[in-house]
């Protein structure tokens, strides 16, 4: 059995493309009974950008609500919040003690924002041995990660090879899982969706407001009404495949090819289909949203699950540096 961790922070509520590319193929794997998985809400990584403690907090409230509403048996898994747990940032501090400073200026969260020192904060700067203490503290042997996260994944295996090296093997080397590129889901505009961009779709919202996303945002070029429409230069066509069975994807391609279906039609269709195929998480999204007793309850339970195992870790690893 291999134990698979994963995380997500709370930085907003996540989009269609948070939830098709990372949240749902996570919980299908911590749902599978044959793997041991840990999945977290970090909410300490998120300090690096947010200081407003109600924004936090109702962004960590959201996150979570997302992976209830998404099918995450927390019955095989354990989900918490990570400043549920601070013997994380315990081991930070050793790790940062022993990962050299210049390792962690080629960092791309650092080097992303280099030319701008000023926005950077000690918290940012660090943010890969804070990482690799959420994977190691839980003894993970996977993480799923996408290609802009599988350096931090190198430098969690590089400081702890070095203080396996250094004082015995203290920790297990993780390996990452890495997404697929088309798990890539197009914004509105086409390019990768993302709140950077403001080009994300919410699958959340009102019925009213996501039609009004589609017809306004989605980028479609001025071919005429009864013309043919290339379907494979389509926005539209692309993120409708993403929800549709291959005949339903089929027959909007057809309906642009054979023309008298113009980009009106096909933003209707999909919007359509966006709203029923995201009915029953919409649902209980919003439940437990207004129900948030329910979801602290069972990150509640979960902190008590992670906590068993992070201080067994914390534990040997205290040990093996000369502490009591």
């Amino acid at each position: 059995m291999s134990r698979i961790l994963t995380g997500v922070q709370s930085t907003g509520r996540p989009h269609m493309g948070n939830l098709l590319g990372a949240i749902i193929p996570a919980i299908e794997l911590a749902n599978n009974s044959k793997n041991d998985s840990f999945l977290f809400i970090a909410d300490l990584h998120s300090l690096t950008q947010i200081k407003n403690p109600r924004e936090l907090k109702d962004n960590t409230l959201q996150v979570a609500a997302t992976w209830l509403a998404c099918g995450l048996n927390t019955e095989i898994t354990t989900f918490y919040r990570q400043s549920d747990i601070p013997e994380c940032t315990e081991l930070a501090w050793y790790l940062n003690c022993h990962f050299p400073y210049q390792r962690l200026k080629l960092a791309h969260s650092f080097k992303d924002k280099a030319d701008r020192l000023e926005d950077i904060n000690s918290g940012l700067f660090s943010y890969p041995m804070l990482m690799a203490a959420d994977i190691l503290l839980y003894d993970a042997d996977l993480v799923p990660v996408g290609k802009d996260q599988s350096q931090h994944i190198e430098m969690t295996k590089d400081v702890a090879s070095r203080m396996n090296h250094k004082y015995g093997d203290v920790f297990i080397l993780p390996e990452a899982i890495l997404q697929k590129e088309s798990q890539l889901i197009p914004g509105t505009d086409g390019q990768k969706m993302s709140k950077s961009r403001n080009n994300t779709i919410d699958i959340f919202d009102t019925e009213k407001n996501i039609n009004k996303n589609i017809n306004k945002n989605i980028i479609t070029d001025n071919t005429p009404l009864e013309d043919p429409k290339d379907p494979n230069s389509s926005t539209i066509y692309d993120l409708y495949k993403l929800i549709s069975s291959q005949e339903e994807a089929q027959e909007m391609s057809n309906k642009l090819l054979a023309g008298g279906y113009g980009w009106g039609h096909a933003k209707k269709d999909f919007s359509q289909k966006l709203v029923d195929y995201f009915k029953p998480q919409r649902e209980k999204f919003n439940h437990f949203i207004n129900n948030p007793k329910e979801v602290e309850e069972v990150l509640e339970q979960g902190a008590i699950k992670a906590k068993k195992v992070a201080n067994a870790t914390l534990k040997r690893i205290r040990k093996n540096l000369g502490y009591n």
